[in-house]
């Protein structure tokens, strides 16, 4: 029987059948950060159990960090206990630990590739709902909870149903201004925020093909805001290529040995997936988000919907845009906007900021905007300075700051005030998400940065097309 990727990385990761029950699944990659961890540890101790597998399991600080003056104790007491907690418990087990000034720092989902931790076939999880990022390379990636964390920790494997499969297809080619980020919220839009639920996703067709690796870790960063477990594409000479000479990938004979397993990582002819869907790259267009949902999503020149013309119920459909200060038949373009956000680990990579940059040089930040341009890892900071990104952003009105996840969950100083809409190129757009109060458009770097030099909504298509 033909197998699907999905099927040839999970059965060949099951430890044991549970009859009626679940899989027992290893775990090769284990990501930890402040936040998850602290707790797992706990139950760990309480048990007198250890963790079996330190060199498995990599630890970074992300959520809670400041994003100005880490060199600085943190002054949150709350964060700084979490971190504190992350490093003792790191050096107490012999798992490594990039916390806060370490040169390979940053955001858990853009430090495990940048490092050569993620590759194709593994299985991957962490403490974090985002961690189907990692999918992008290949890769089985899950989020999950605390105990399974401490599960993770003391045995190196979980114990998990097999999700039921699903292959999304986008077929042809993008237009102008239109991003990796804005093919996900379009498929959100179309599919809702629990169309894929029960389902691991396959991204296959032209689009994904002609992606960036940075571009297909957005896509899959967003599998969960369908509802999916996670999302995967298949390796390919461009996973290859991002993956060799980095810190941490195989080297020598191993890089051999791994190529030859890497390359039987594809779908084969005549595989069954328990449901297909396909779209074309002509009908997307840079897409922004108008609710509290990633699916409330629509194309920036569009009106938002009435009620009667979704599949939302009327009551709950109108309670979000009443909190957003919206209404039905509302164009999305024009509308002022108070803050902007570029980064977190869907959209903190050095191929956003390149984007970024590319809308803001030349042009100067509008009076009315607040932005924060917040890099996902020191790497990426390194890369903006080489190549001289951060004279353009400065010359543009911007201040770059350090990294972490900023205001993409508001779990550290970096919150949007209560009221003040944002374009942010985060994950989610949930009620008080980035701070108390606060709304929040999603968007893609093309999108935030047309708003951050015009002070409203912008198609970011009509700045590309005046600088040709």
């Amino acid at each position: 029987m033909a197998n699907t990727l999905f099927d040839k990385v999970w059965d060949a990761h099951v430890v044991r059948k549970v009859k009626d029950g679940p899989d027992v699944l290893f775990i090769d990659r284990h990501f930890i950060h402040e936040v998850t961890s602290p707790v797992a540890f706990l139950g760990l101790e309480s048990r007198g159990n250890s963790v079996v597998y330190p060199e498995k399991t990599f630890a970074t600080a992300d959520h809670n960090t400041p994003t100005i003056n880490q060199h600085l104790p943190v002054e949150d007491p709350l964060s700084a206990n979490q971190l504190n907690a992350l490093e003792e418990n790191a050096k107490k087990y012999g798992i490594s630990h990039w916390g806060l000034g370490d040169k390979n720092n940053g955001i858990v989902h853009v430090v495990g590739p940048e490092n050569g931790i993620t590759l194709p076939g593994a299985t991957i999880v962490c403490g974090d709902s985002h961690t189907s990022t990692h999918g992008a390379f290949g890769a089985i990636a899950f989020g999950i909870g605390t105990s399974e964390v401490e599960m993770v920790l003391s045995t190196q494997c979980i114990m998990q149903p097999k999700p039921k499969s699903l292959r999304i297809n986008v077929n042809g080619s993008l237009g102008v201004g239109v991003t990796p980020k804005d093919v996900a919220l379009y498929i959100i839009s179309k599919l809702s925020t629990s169309g894929a639920t029960g389902y691991f996703v396959e991204y296959a067709g032209d689009v994904f093909k002609e992606m960036s690796m940075e571009g297909r870790m957005t896509v899959c960063n967003l599998s969960i805001e369908m509802g999916a477990r996670g999302g995967m594409i298949a390796p390919d000479e461009k996973t290859y290529h991002y993956i060799k000479g980095r810190a941490l990938a195989p080297k020598g004979e191993a890089w051999d040995k791994a190529m030859n397993y890497w390359q039987t990582l594809y779908t084969e002819d005549n595989a069954e997936f328990d449901a297909e869907v396909t779209f074309e790259a002509s009908d997307i267009e840079p897409m922004i988000t108008y609710g509290t949902n990633p699916g409330m999503g629509i194309g920036v020149t569009k009106s938002i919907p009435n009620a009667d013309d979704t599949d939302s119920g009327a009551k709950s459909y109108k309670k979000s845009l009443a909190y957003m200060n919206f209404d039905e038949g509302d164009a999305m373009l024009g509308k002022e906007i108070d803050f902007v956000f570029l980064g977190s680990c869907t959209n903190g990579r050095i191929e956003d900021f390149r984007a970024f940059c590319s809308i803001v040089e030349g042009r100067k930040k509008a009076d009315n905007v607040t932005a924060w341009l917040v890099p996902g890892s020191h790497k990426v900071v390194d890369q903006i300075k080489e190549e001289g990104l951060d004279k353009i952003i400065e010359e543009a009105g911007f201040v770059l700051r350090e990294p972490g996840c900023s205001a993409c969950l508001a779990m550290n100083d970096d919150k949007i005030p209560s009221g003040k809409l944002s374009v942010s190129t985060s994950n989610r757009n949930f009620e008080g998400r980035q701070g108390p109060g606060s709304r929040t458009l999603l968007a893609s770097p093309l999108v935030a940065a047309a708003s951050a030099v015009e002070g409203v909504v912008t198609d970011p298509r009509t700045i590309l097309a005046a600088s040709c």
